[in-house]
């Protein structure tokens, strides 16, 4: 049942991260720079603290799923499902900051370039979502 939960919030993660890469994303950079970086600094506070706490759920599901039944499918979905933390901490972090400390009622010329390298930089998160999401399922699935 733990496994089953785990596969489900991994896919939640999934899903609002293919979310923004997929629609969120490409609908912004159709704005003018400066409704951009309006859009982006909300959107970007409102869904990292959801797909945190997503991943830290799914994590901690797939721990308990691993320990329940030891399966390594939902140890190697566990890891997957939180190394989006360290990826974003130490990949993406420098590029947010950035993007979170411009006005952006000022003319910023450089924003629609780290938006841009933001977005490729998000693609990881979505991917590492799908692994840990089809790891959870591979365990889920009776031997």
């Amino acid at each position: 049942m733990t496994g089953l939960l785990a596969l489900t919030v991994a896919a939640a993660f999934s899903g609002a991260a293919i979310y923004v890469s997929v629609a969120e994303q490409p609908a912004r950079l159709g704005l003018d720079d400066k409704a951009l970086l309006r859009e982006w600094q909300p959107s970007y506070k409102r869904g990292a603290a959801m797909q945190a706490s997503i991943a830290i759920v799914a994590f901690l599901l797939g721990l308990i799923a691993w320990w329940q039944t030891g399966g390594f499918a939902f140890l190697l979905g566990a890891v997957l499902i939180i190394l989006p933390w360290p990826w974003t901490l130490m990949v993406m972090m420098p590029t947010n900051k950035v993007l979170e400390a411009m006005d952006a009622s000022a003319d910023n010329p450089q924003a629609r370039a780290l938006i841009v390298k933001w977005g490729s930089l998000h693609l990881m998160r979505a991917g590492l979502g799908v692994l840990a999401t089809l790891a959870f399922l591979w365990g889920s699935h009776p031997a």
